[in-house]
């Protein structure tokens, strides 16, 4: 049954509206280049309209994952009438938010800052536009067959091992901005032996900043953004030139997370100095 008649699932024409809208986040994002408000994460502000980290992050990320089964599934009449391929393409994105939507934010993540209602709102409404948009491409209006499949196995191979290699990149270079602060979690605690209620309620609260070191972390600030681009790029080439919604995904990845990247960079040579950035680009190594 339809939780929206016409929307979710979509019809064909409003899949096609879908697809138009998401497309206009592409534009709108570059808003972020004007200013280095950004309300989460290291530049997170004090507010009324914060929503707790872990509990934001997870609840702004996981309708995507959830809108794509549902709308794949409610459209194919289940998934396993759908070609290999396209059961692939959903265990692809499902294996990234998994990690991303839920065991990152509940389970690994030592911390995590607040998240103000205007990014949960923007990144919620992204992952509606995007889940719903590729869920119908792969349930219905998309390569719903066999034959339509057919020639494209070495692009499926290529792309689907461009997918894994930054997916192992993504995970790698996040697992090491953990690792950071773990260790300084550790470290704290060591040193608030011994020291009043106060003051190790001052190291506790006290956020942590560190320039990372290792990894692709050598030559760029955001390697973790780059080797998630590397991996929805796979995506694409897996699915093919066609595929409207993987394509607008890869691009809208792109022009919201440059500008942040590049906020970040002018924000690490603030609070650690020009000096010790180095030659280290925001987010592309050697380019940008």
């Amino acid at each position: 049954m339809p939780i929206i008649p016409g929307w979710l699932p979509p019809s064909q024409a409003n899949y096609n509206t879908i697809c138009t809208a998401f497309a206009y986040i592409s534009p709108l994002s570059f808003i972020q280049f004007i200013t280095p408000w950004y309300p989460m994460g290291k530049t997170s502000v004090s507010s009324s309209l914060n929503i707790p980290g872990a509990i934001g992050w997870f609840t702004m990320e996981i309708p995507g994952l959830l809108s794509l089964l549902y709308t794949s599934h409610t459209l194919s009449g289940g998934l396993s009438t759908l070609p290999l391929q396209n059961k692939l393409m959903v265990g692809m994105f499902a294996t990234h938010y998994i990690h991303r939507a839920i065991l990152a934010p509940l389970f690994l993540n030592p911390s995590m800052s607040p998240i103000h209602a205007f990014v949960w709102i923007c990144a919620a409404a992204f992952q509606v536009l995007n889940g719903v948009s590729l869920g119908a491409w792969i349930g219905a209006y998309g390569r719903t067959s066999a034959d339509a499949w057919e020639g494209m196995g070495a692009q499926c191979v290529v792309g689907g091992a461009l997918w894994a290699l930054g997916l192992a990149g993504n995970w790698w270079h996040d697992e090491e901005l953990r690792k950071i602060r773990r260790d300084e979690v550790t470290r704290r605690a060591k040193e608030a032996e011994g020291k009043s209620v106060e003051e190790k309620e001052e190291l506790k609260s006290a956020k942590v900043y560190v320039m990372p070191e290792r990894g692709l972390f050598r030559w760029v600030l955001y390697p973790h953004y780059f080797t998630e681009w590397v991996e929805w790029a796979g995506f694409w080439i897996f699915a093919g030139a066609g595929c409207l919604p993987a394509q607008t995904f890869f691009i809208n990845e792109i022009v919201t997370m440059l500008p942040r990247a590049w906020n970040g960079w002018n924000w690490y040579v603030e609070r650690f100095g020009r000096e010790k950035v180095g030659s280290r680009k925001a987010v592309i190594p050697f380019v940008v």
